[in-house]
């Protein structure tokens, strides 16, 4: 059943369903807010955290990558230089 062809059934106690959503939705729309802003304040804040943390662990590691790569090349560049005084 495509849901175009949809149509609700239309009895008293859907209609008092709407009726009581929409006297109680000015005054449950605001409450719901109070209670979700600090939530939602949390969650995002406890996000940014994460992000600065992992952000930090990613430099950590690109220097240590860094470092090694800078290790690795001065023993290759001792090695070279050995082989060509072990030449002559």
């Amino acid at each position: 059943m495509p849901i175009g062809d949809y149509v609700p059934k239309l009895d008293l106690w859907t209609g008092v369903t709407i009726g009581v959503g929409l006297l109680v939705a000015p005054v449950a729309i605001p409450v719901i807010a109070q209670v979700a802003r600090p939530l939602l304040k949390t969650v995002i804040k406890g996000g940014y955290m994460a992000c600065e943390r992992a952000s930090g662990l990613l430099a950590d590691a690109l220097e240590t990558i860094e470092d090694l790569t800078a290790e690795a090349k001065a023993e290759v560049h001792a090695e070279l230089i050995a082989a060509k005084e072990e030449e002559a």
